[in-house]
């Protein structure tokens, strides 16, 4: 009879296992691996519509003079922590659902460091899948702005939509790159956690904490921001009335521009997160349990 085993894989074992998955998604036929790339472009930026909903926060209230206020009451910290929470939905529906997302697929390298995957078609991988993520993260922006959702919550997902894509065309070049390090690592390291579970459920606690704590901590992924940005860009751009409307109560927003989007946060934060999760994490990992059975 076969042995069925319910505990947990070890290090050793979780790092076999991500050679094994790297050298099966470096070897995907083309359609198939940037329609799986599409969907989690897709699915990240349902985590994200999540946490800009929560993040507007508390409710709408009816004042004495019959005017809508907009009141949350929550600390800073308790609001991060709730959009972290929720935006795990982005990497759940990734891992368990089955889909390529980039970020994810930086630990490739482990199985290309152990000489299993070359270098052109790692190259391959991560170029069709940060295009089907793009794609799928462009498709969901456009879809999100087309159901004027943004104008619920007397207008509040809106402005917080906003905010957040302010806040992120904001950064130093610098920054950007560091906050990008720091996310990949932790979004790796979760994607490494479910390389030890034995069930969904095992695949959804090893994300939860991880995920949460790079949201909550405000660390940036090139991926989510390929939703955040471009769907705050649709608001600002394609609903004039709405700007004008919520204008006085989100400054800044004239740095809020296309060129912004690709120079001072998408292409900064991909570095970023190749380094976090290439180098912090998979090279890391493979030197640790890989190195001495790389063939000679």
């Amino acid at each position: 009879m076969n042995e069925i085993r319910i505990d947990a894989l070890l290090p050793a074992e979780m790092a076999a296992r991500a050679e094994y998955l790297g050298v099966r998604k470096a070897e995907m036929p083309f359609l198939k691996m940037f329609m799986l790339s599409i969907l989690a472009g897709a699915f990240i930026a349902l985590g994200a519509i999540f946490a800009t909903t929560i993040g507007a926060g508390g409710m709408s209230v009816a004042a004495a003079d019959g005017t809508v206020a907009f009141n949350t009451g929550l600390p800073y910290g308790i609001t991060r922590l709730l959009m972290g929470l929720v935006f795990c939905l982005g990497l759940i529906l990734v891992v368990v659902g089955g889909a390529e997302l980039f970020t994810g697929n930086n630990l490739i390298v482990m199985a290309w460091a152990n000489g299993k995957v070359s270098g052109g078609a790692l190259l391959r991988n991560w170029v069709i899948v940060y295009l089907g993520n793009f794609v799928g993260s462009i498709g969901t922006a456009v879809l999100m702005f087309l159901t004027r959702q943004y104008t619920f919550g007397a207008n509040s997902v809106g402005i917080t939509a906003l905010k957040i894509g302010v806040a992120k065309v904001d950064l130093t070049f610098l920054q950007a790159i560091a906050l990008g390090i720091l996310c990949n690592a932790l979004v790796c390291m979760a994607v490494w956690l479910t390389y030890s579970a034995r069930s969904t459920i095992d695949k959804i606690f090893a994300v939860l904490f991880p995920i949460t704590a790079f949201v909550a901590a405000g660390f940036e992924h090139s991926i989510a921001n390929m939703y955040f940005i471009p769907y705050a860009l649709f608001i600002k751009n394609f609903d004039p009335s709405f700007v004008t409307a919520v204008g006085d109560k989100v400054t800044h927003l004239d740095l809020l521009t296309w060129p912004a989007f690709f120079v001072n946060n998408l292409i900064p934060v991909t570095i970023g997160n190749i380094i976090g999760g290439a180098v912090l994490v998979a090279a890391a990992y493979w030197a640790i349990f890989l190195r001495s059975e790389k063939p000679q």
